[in-house]
């Protein structure tokens, strides 16, 4: 199989990219057109048509070359490209439901999934759906009904980092004649392959680390071509969430270096996990590679060779001091998103719509933090000296 006759790096780099042949340039040219030339007959052609170049909301050459390159680090069989996660999280619903359709989704996910699944897809469309805290299988196995087409789970979870076993999920799924779809996002391909254990469908906002450099927004679904060619079919062409040429040509650029870059973001995580769990003043840390995490077992068995850069924690401090300590970081940014080559940190109140599927620690409010590709002793640093900056103590 091509995609297993090289490494993770060598695809990373090689993928998708070929010499052009009309300018012998060694990368990829940005092919900025919204529509191609048609034949000298084109009378009984197909106008929604996902295949070929026609115009480029049914699909773009640089769309096409990151696809490419996306289901070879996926290890999947055909990748389609859209304009944000939220694209592609919305495409693989509204290609896949139909009326009666039954959805079990995991508890804790991106905010879009509890509105699309938990809202938008069961109010207005009619599909039946059950929030389950897919951490443990038996709660999977519970919720199956005669009419469940698609499980859909995100581990680790955002933002709780709760981690759900792929393979166990995948084979109650099957046996149950449903589908099984992975938001994989916090971990990255580079972590983590849910279609190596077992799932239909893996989802990626591609936006976050497989762009790395916080500058261009798509989305991607991996996986069988005979389902994906439905989903081009009838969410790419028919909702119209193409990814411009011009993102996928920076995400394009932005992937080679995943594997570098997810390196040092696994690094960072995981240190600065273990040294805030010694910090007095922190009341909890969420981070699947600490021997702590509830789900540590099983994202060793599925995660290699790290556990993602993300993590959250709480403070022993009030609303206020949470702010203050945010206004005291130095080279981290308090924002939104993840994946970024900076670290990134956003503050999550008592208020947040979600609180009551949180576990219990997190329900005073909490951080979810983005570890960047910095210095891993310049991020502690700084950490530190916030926590001083607004009295609270630090074990050095």
């Amino acid at each position: 199989m091509e995609n297993k006759e090289y490494g993770f790096m060598t695809r990373a780099v090689h993928k998708g990219n070929d010499i052009d042949k009309e300018s012998g340039a060694i990368k990829r040219p940005i092919t900025m057109a919204n529509s191609y030339a048609l034949p000298y007959d084109p009378t009984d052609m197909n106008w929604s048509s996902a295949n070929g170049n026609l115009y480029t909301r049914n699909g773009g050459t640089n769309q096409k070359y990151l696809q490419e390159k996306i289901a070879s680090l996926e290890g999947g069989e055909d990748c389609v490209v859209l304009a944000s996660g939220v694209a592609a999280l919305s495409g693989l619903f509204f290609a896949l439901l139909n009326k009666g359709d039954h959805v079990i989704f995991s508890s804790v996910t991106y905010i879009a999934v509890y509105r699309l699944l938990n809202e938008l897809f069961n109010n207005k469309f009619g599909v039946e759906t059950s929030l389950v805290d897919t951490s443990d299988p038996a709660n999977i196995e519970a919720a199956i009904k005669p009419n469940t087409k698609l499980i859909h789970i995100e581990t680790p979870g955002n933002p709780t980092l709760t981690i759900t076993d792929i393979a166990a999920a995948a084979k109650i799924a099957h046996k149950n004649g449903a589908l099984l779809s992975v938001d994989n996002t916090f971990a990255s391909p580079f972590n983590q392959r849910p279609i190596e254990l077992g799932a239909d469908f893996s989802v990626e906002s591609l936006t976050k680390y497989i762009n790395g450099h916080g500058d261009a927004m798509g989305g991607a679904i991996i996986g069988k071509k005979e389902y994906l060619d439905k989903i081009r079919a009838v969410s790419q062409v028919n909702l119209g969430g193409t990814i411009s040429p011009f993102n996928a040509w920076l995400i394009m650029r932005g992937s080679v270096t995943l594997p570098l870059r997810m390196k040092q973001h696994n690094k960072n995580a995981l240190e600065i996990a273990k040294w805030l769990e010694k910090q007095p003043s922190v009341s909890f840390v969420a981070y699947p590679g600490l021997e702590s995490h509830k789900g540590h077992e099983t994202a060793k068995k599925q995660m290699s060779p790290g556990f993602g850069g993300v993590l959250s924690f709480g403070l022993n401090a009030d609303h206020d001091t949470y702010n203050k300590f945010v206004s005291n970081l130095k080279i981290i940014t308090s924002a939104v998103s993840l994946g970024h080559d900076e670290s990134l940190i956003v503050f999550l109140g008592e208020n947040d719509e979600r609180q009551y599927l949180y576990p219990q620690e997190f329900k005073n409010g909490f951080f979810r933090f983005s570890a960047g590709i910095e210095d891993t002793e310049d991020l502690i640093e700084y950490i530190r000296q916030a926590l001083k900056a607004v009295g609270l103590k630090t074990t050095d």
